[in-house]
């Protein structure tokens, strides 16, 4: 088993897991079998409880882990089947240590961040190693170099390197390389001093991944190359990328990222084919056609937050030869303002999942838009809420419809609470989670789209559809057409004679990859692009 470790430094949000899930893409293109995880330092034991304007959004694993967002770019650049291994933070660490430390396994030791705490970090790199199958295991540590909170990582890590030798593991540390307006010039002493704190520490990193808005010039190299003690080819240029972030494998490759990794490593490898992948990113930056979406969401302030969404439509776009330019409205500003002034550019409508009362109101007035004028219409999770409640209230003339965890005592509660998650307390890792099957209709738009009558999907909800409503709300054309194999929860409802009006209580987005994008979303932004003609 070979090993990489990404690191970072200077500043946070430098693109660690982008250029981790870059570099495993080129890695499977060689041949290798790759997987790769994230480390987290923060106390939290999973992002579950995190609201998405801090962390952007929780990605759900197959298996219900919820994960940090970086495990979404793993997935999709690569063929890798991640779990809840993958995936480790200090809120994990320290909740095993202490149950351990209960439970007596330490035999009466005081315990201690070493050797328990970083122990317990490397025992989790080999249970990864151990139950996965790969042949490259490459792990980004969150955070950025020198902060408290990750030192037991690195520490471990250092170690790490020692129990396995310099030969099966690497270090890659991504670093700023500012540019400054004033004098015009790069700096290069940030990432000098960041290479500093980790040599401190005791790991010396094998690749500087070099951060930049402007070109790494052979003078700025090769100091790099000199004060931070590596060779001058080992000094990568990774700029920021002008059109999609799938240009990332192919950017790197051209600084020979994936060759001096498998030199490093000691691996004969066979040269890359990147041709599909050329293909590919060339669909998405000159496409024929273009539309635009709406998304309608209470967090978009923040890209990360609905950052699959926005990926999946991004594939949906390159599989019809159309860019997807997405308006994203926030919607509360639809509760204040006039809604067709709003999303009179959209040529269809999506509304994502959330949680909470702010905004309903526009939601629901964005789903009501959407059906009174033949838009598309795309619901995902709460978004198939939104469009029940409106249709319960505007169709079926139930006054005052909502979700009971909008309104808890409401004449009509279509959405309810689903009956294991009445007696829960604990918040986190308590909804619906991970891969649930659902059976379709036949003829219906889902099944058509989908090819099959069966599906499996990722969820994290804790409410669903009142199946107490179901005959009074079909009966005045609201189909369900996607259900759980038992016929107790409903996955999926569509408006039959819409152009296109189909939400879904899980989340597909999880699910698209750039290779293969998700079938729903494509014929959602088929069907934005009919709208416009």
């Amino acid at each position: 088993m070979k090993y990489i470790f990404v690191t970072g430094g200077v500043v946070s949000s430098l693109g660690k897991g982008l250029a981790a899930a870059a570099l495993g893409t080129l890695l499977e293109h060689r041949g290798l079998k790759v997987l790769i995880q994230k480390f987290d330092p923060y106390l939290n034991v999973d992002p579950g409880t995190m609201s998405p304007l801090q962390h952007g959004e929780v990605y759900v694993l197959d298996d219900g882990a919820e994960t940090d967002l970086d495990l979404g770019h793993y997935e999709r650049f690569t063929n890798g089947k991640l779990s809840q291994l993958n995936n480790l933070t200090s809120g994990q660490v320290y909740e095993n240590v202490i149950r351990n430390e209960r439970k007596g396994k330490y035999l009466g030791a005081t315990v201690q961040v070493i050797p328990h705490v970083t122990d317990e970090i490397k025992n989790r790199i080999h249970e990864v190693a151990e139950k996965m199958d790969a042949e490259v295991i490459i792990t980004e540590i969150g955070g950025t170099t020198g902060d408290i909170e990750g030192l037991p990582f690195l520490e471990a890590l250092r170690q790490f390197q020692l129990d396995e030798g310099r030969q099966n593991v690497i270090f890659i540390h991504a670093t700023l390389v500012p540019f400054i307006k004033a004098a015009q010039e790069l700096k290069t002493k940030p990432t000098q001093q960041s290479v500093a704190k980790l040599r401190e520490i005791g790991i010396a990193p094998d690749v500087i991944l070099c951060r930049s808005e402007h070109e790494v010039e052979e003078d700025h190299r090769r100091k790099l190359s000199m004060f931070c003690n590596l060779p001058q080819e080992s000094v990568i240029q990774f700029l920021d990328l002008e059109n999609t972030i799938y240009e990332a494998p192919l950017k790197l490759h051209e600084e020979g990222l994936d060759r001096i990794v498998c030199q490093l490593l000691g691996l004969d490898t066979k040269e890359p084919d990147l041709t599909n992948w050329r293909n590919m990113v060339d669909r998405m930056v000159n496409p024929t056609h273009k539309v635009k979406i709406a998304v309608v969401g209470k967090y978009i302030e923040l890209q990360d937050a609905y950052k699959s969404i926005y990926e999946a439509l991004t594939h949906a776009g390159a599989a019809n030869d159309c860019r997807v330019k997405i308006i994203r409205i926030d919607s509360e500003k639809l509760e204040e303002k006039d809604v067709p002034t709003l999303l009179a550019k959209a040529d269809a409508i999506l509304i994502p999942g959330g949680f909470g009362e702010r905004g309903i109101e526009g939601k629901v007035a964005a789903a009501k838009f959407a059906r009174e004028n033949s838009i598309p219409y795309f619901g995902l999770c709460l978004g198939m809420q939104i469009a029940t409640i409106e249709f319960a209230r505007n169709v079926c003339g139930l006054e005052g419809a909502n979700s009971v965890e909008f309104d808890e005592n409401g004449p009509h509660p279509v959405i309810c609470l689903l009956e294991e998650q009445k007696e829960v307390e604990d918040k986190g890792a308590s909804m619906r989670l991970g891969t649930w099957e659902a059976k379709l209709k036949k003829g219906s738009l889902a099944n058509r789209l989908y090819g099959t009558l069966e599906v499996s999907e990722r969820h994290r909800h804790r409410y669903e559809f009142n199946q107490d409503y179901r005959e009074q709300m079909e009966g005045a054309g609201f189909s369900i057409s996607g259900s759980s194999p038992d016929g107790t929860l409903c996955e999926i409802v569509e408006i039959p004679h819409h152009p296109f009006y189909l939400a879904v209580q899980f989340h597909p987005e999880f699910q698209s990859k750039p290779t293969a994008p998700h079938p729903l979303f494509s014929g959602f932004v088929k069907a934005a692009m009919d709208a416009k003609g």
